[in-house]
C-alpha cells in the first residue's frame, strides 16, 4: 500500500481520537468503580413443596378455606417458587457523616411489593421492590442512623426473610404486623444494650401505599449484658405502629428471645395486640382489640440439625367483621390455635432445608371449610411441607 502525507495525517488523527476515547472510557470506568466501591450483592432462592391433608368439600382440589392463614392458595398440593431475592447493599462505615443504601428486589408467590403491587396484577413472575432506602448517619450523641425510603417493618417476632424465621409457614402474629413502611426511621444506641427506633411512614393500605395518612413507629430493643449469666445475649423488644385516626389499625407487640441453661436451647415469646379504629354499622365507634399469643422453642441439637416448635392462640372475637382485611383470617372469626413443628437439617452448603408439619384449629366460624358451605363445617387444617432455600 502506498502512503502519502494525507494518509499519514488521517492515521495520526485516528490514533489521537482512539486514545481520547480510551481515556474517556477509563475515566467512566474509574467513576463507576468509585460509585460501587463497598457494594455487596447477595440474595436467596426459596422453593417448597406442600401437601394439604383432606378435602372437606369432597371436591378434587382444595381452595382457600382449608388453607392456613398466611399461605397463598396456589401452594395447596403444589410445588412453589416462594421468593427469589437479589440484594444490593452499601453499609455505613464508621465516619460521622456516613452514607449508603440498600435494595431488595424480589419475585415469587411470597414476594413483598408494596409500591407496585397494583401494577403487577398478581403475576408471580413480576419483580417488585421489597426494600429501597438510603442510609445516613448524623453525628448526634452516639450517632443516629437513618433509613429513608421503603423498609421492612420493625414490629413482630418474625421477619420478612422467610429462611431467617424458625418455621417455614408464617405465624398469626406475622399477619397483623405491617410488613413494610415507606418513610423515614432513625435508630439510636442509647448504650451497647439499649436501642431505640422512631419513625414516620405513609399509611400502608393492604399492599398499597396511601399518602393521606401516616404511621407513627416506635421500637425499643433491650439486650441482656454478659453479667446476666446464661441469659446474656437474650433480647426483649417492644414495638408499636400508631395511626391516631378512624379507619386505621394500631399495632402493639412485645417479644423476647431467651437463652436457657440448656446448651443449644432457646425460647421465644410473642404477644400482639391489633386495635381496630374502624367504625361500622352494628359495631359502633371506638376501638376493638384482637390478641395473639405465641410461644417458640428452638433446639440446635448439632451443628447441622435444628428442631423448632411454635404454638399460637388467636382471640379476634372483638374485631369488627369488615370484609377481608388483614386482621381477619379465612373466616377465623373468634378463637383459633395453631401448632407447627419443623426439622431443619443443613445437608448441603449454603442451603437451608427443612421439613414441617402444621395443624390449625378454629373454635368458631367456617375456617377451613373448603367450599364455604356452613353445612360442611371443618374446624381443622393440616399440612406438610418441604422447604429449600439457597443463600448466595
Amino acid at each position: 500500500m502506498k502512503l502519502n502525507k494525507w494518509t499519514l495525517g488521517l492515521a495520526a488523527v485516528g490514533a489521537v481520537s482512539m486514545a481520547s476515547a480510551v481515556r474517556a472510557d477509563e475515566a467512566k470506568l474509574s467513576a463507576l468503580n468509585t460509585a460501587i466501591s463497598g457494594t455487596t450483592i447477595s440474595g436467596y432462592v426459596d422453593v417448597a413443596a406442600q401437601y394439604n391433608f383432606g378435602d372437606p368439600s369432597g371436591i378434587r382440589g382444595p381452595v382457600a378455606y382449608n388453607q392456613p392463614a398466611g399461605l397463598s392458595n396456589g401452594k395447596i398440593d403444589n410445588f412453589s417458587v416462594n421468593n427469589v431475592t437479589i440484594s444490593l447493599d452499601k453499609a455505613l462505615d464508621e465516619s460521622p457523616w456516613a452514607s449508603g443504601y440498600h435494595i431488595d428486589l424480589n419475585a415469587g408467590s411470597d414476594a413483598i411489593t408494596p409500591l407496585n403491587s397494583g401494577l403487577e396484577g398478581g403475576k408471580v413472575s413480576a419483580v417488585g421492590i421489597r426494600q429501597g432506602y438510603v442510609t445516613l448517619r448524623t453525628p448526634v450523641g452516639n450517632g443516629i442512623d437513618w433509613k429513608v425510603g421503603l423498609f421492612d417493618g420493625v414490629t413482630g417476632y418474625e421477619s420478612n426473610t422467610g429462611y431467617a424465621n424458625p418455621n417455614y409457614t408464617r405465624s398469626f402474629g406475622y399477619q397483623v404486623n405491617p410488613a413494610s413502611e415507606a418513610g423515614a426511621i432513625g435508630s439510636y444506641n442509647v448504650t451497647k444494650n439499649i436501642n431505640v427506633q422512631l419513625g414516620l411512614g405513609n399509611r400502608l393500605s393492604g399492599t398499597s401505599v396511601g399518602l393521606s395518612s401516616h404511621d407513627y413507629i416506635a421500637a425499643v430493643a433491650l439486650t441482656a449484658p454478659d453479667s446476666w449469666g446464661f441469659l446474656k445475649g437474650s433480647v426483649l423488644n417492644f414495638g408499636t405502629v400508631q395511626t391516631f385516626d378512624n379507619g386505621g389499625i394500631n399495632n402493639y407487640n412485645v417479644n423476647a428471645t431467651l437463652n436457657t441453661p440448656v446448651t443449644g436451647l432457646k425460647v421465644g415469646l410473642s404477644y400482639d395486640i391489633v386495635q381496630s379504629l374502624q367504625t361500622t354499622s352494628g359495631i359502633g365507634g371506638g376501638a376493638q382489640d384482637g390478641n395473639i399469643y405465641g410461644v417458640y422453642a428452638n433446639y440446635q441439637a448439632t451443628q447441622k440439625l435444628g428442631l423448632n416448635l411454635r404454638a399460637e392462640y388467636l382471640d379476634s372475637k372483638e374485631l369488627p367483621y369488615v370484609g377481608s382485611t388483614y386482621y381477619y383470617w379465612y373466616n377465623v372469626y373468634g378463637k383459633a390455635e395453631e401448632v407447627t413443628a419443623t426439622v431443619q437439617y443443613d445437608l448441603w452448603a449454603n442451603v437451608v432445608s427443612r421439613l414441617e408439619v402444621r395443624w390449625d384449629h378454629a373454635e368458631s366460624g367456617l375456617a377451613y371449610n373448603s367450599n364455604g358451605n356452613s353445612s360442611a363445617k371443618n374446624e381443622n387444617a393440616f399440612l406438610v411441607a418441604l422447604n429449600l432455600v439457597y443463600k448466595f
